[in-house]
């Protein structure tokens, strides 16, 4: 096994594709697959929106991330206590779901799956700052890689697995109480999950957990470039994905099961292919030269689109472009995560990266969703991914001006 490689069997790094997969196992389960339930339940559309609002736990768990870091439960460690915890809580909590159906206690459906977002996006918390401390340097982009493997195969076990074991043999009370087993299952991981080697100590007071995490990043003086860089570095791949499905339906002419087929599934798989591959990759090449180098294939892959959007509609075509964009964009996410992790300091790591991975949705949310229409309507398609390219270009030429900075993240002592 070479050495790009082996760092997936190291004792650290292996458990996190079981702890990832419990981490995206609850999010379709209070999403898409409740939607779909309320929706056979003939539950109104309105109300079905409602459901939507279940969701805001992901967005702002930074506000609760200072308790994780202050406080933990007395077992497993700081932050093995928390995951822990809160994965008995969730098996609980999913499998009650299954007691009340939509059409007549919809109410306290949604407040149960807002219980269950809740405890998810503190799994979350405490996973992401588990992950920060126990890797090593050199394990970052590994460990990345396998959280985003095992929570993409959540999302395909609590999504589209979730909706056929409802509807084929089990029913809908019994597809989550099983699914609340399987997050039951997942929680052994946790206790055969290694300690970090370093602990340290929990901030002493509430309001420094809250005050020092922000304090002890904004004196670093590349303080402002790095927030920047975060909001930068996959921009062109936000503005690039944003209406991607909608520019495979309209702009190109594919119809809908050609674009579910490929883009969905095979993009999919394309995407978990180059987080495994930019895992094994950034061993040998290092933080700076991954991120460089990524960022680059990432920004190029999209011009696979101007491709599909000037040339006849072929499902071939389609089906390269699209495994080629998800596995760049895949290679990005692994050092890009590993970027986050880098930036965390042990003591705070909790609400550091849940602050850091708040800050790089702002360019998703409010950039890329808003600001794609737009741009598309008034250049068209072919003209738009050529703007993609450039989008990507500010992000890649301050990651070379913050070069020193960056290679000083994987100094031992960094992190």
């Amino acid at each position: 096994m070479s050495e790009g490689w082996r760092v997936y069997a190291s004792r650290r790094v292996a458990p996190l594709l079981v702890l990832g997969f419990a981490s995206g196992l609850p999010l379709a389960l209070t999403g898409g697959t409740l939607q779909a339930w309320a929706t056979v339940e003939q539950v109104s559309l309105q109300q079905i929106g409602f459901l939507t609002l279940v969701g805001s736990a992901y967005t702002l768990k930074f506000l609760w991330a200072p308790l994780v870091d202050r406080y933990a439960p007395p077992w497993l460690g700081r932050r093995r206590g928390w995951v822990f915890l809160t994965q008995i809580l969730l098996a609980l909590s999913i499998a009650a779901m299954g007691f009340f159906a939509p059409g007549g206690h919809l109410g306290l459906l949604a407040l149960l799956a807002v219980w269950v977002a809740f405890l998810s996006a503190t799994q979350d918390i405490a996973f992401d700052a588990y992950s920060t401390d126990v890797l090593h340097r050199d394990e970052r982009a590994a460990g990345a890689a396998l959280k985003v493997l095992g929570y993409r195969l959540a999302m395909i076990v609590s999504g589209g697995l979730a909706l056929i074991l409802a509807d084929q043999w089990l029913g809908w009370r019994g597809m989550y109480i099983a699914m609340g087993g399987v997050m039951a299952a997942c929680s052994l991981s946790t206790l055969v999950a290694p300690e970090p080697e370093r602990v340290a100590a929990s901030p002493r007071t509430l309001r420094l957990a809250v005050v020092e995490p922000l304090r002890e990043f904004f004196l670093r003086p590349e303080a402002l470039s790095i927030l920047l860089l975060i909001v930068l570095y996959k921009l062109g791949d936000a503005f690039a994905g944003a209406l991607s499905t909608t520019f495979l339906l309209r702009g190109a002419g594919f119809d809908v099961t050609e674009v579910g087929m490929v883009n969905k599934v095979f993009g999919l798989a394309a995407t978990i292919v180059g987080a495994l591959l930019g895992g094994g990759l950034m061993t040998r090449l290092g933080l700076y030269r991954s991120l460089m180098l990524f960022g680059i294939l990432q920004a190029v892959s999209n011009f696979g689109y101007w491709v599909l959007a000037v040339t006849p509609a072929h499902l071939y075509s389609m089906a390269v472009v699209v495994a080629v964009e998800n596995l760049c964009g895949g290679l990005g996410t692994a050092a890009f995560v590993a970027l986050l992790m880098g930036l965390c300091r042990q003591q705070f790591s909790a609400t550091q990266f849940a602050l850091l991975s708040a800050l790089s949705a702002v360019g998703r949310t409010y950039l890329a969703g808003p600001l794609t229409p737009v741009l598309v309507e008034r250049y068209d398609w072919p003209l738009f991914f050529v703007l993609t390219v450039l989008i990507a270009l500010p992000g890649l030429v301050l990651l070379w001006a913050l070069r020193r900075e960056v290679r000083a993240l994987d100094a031992p002592e960094a992190g």
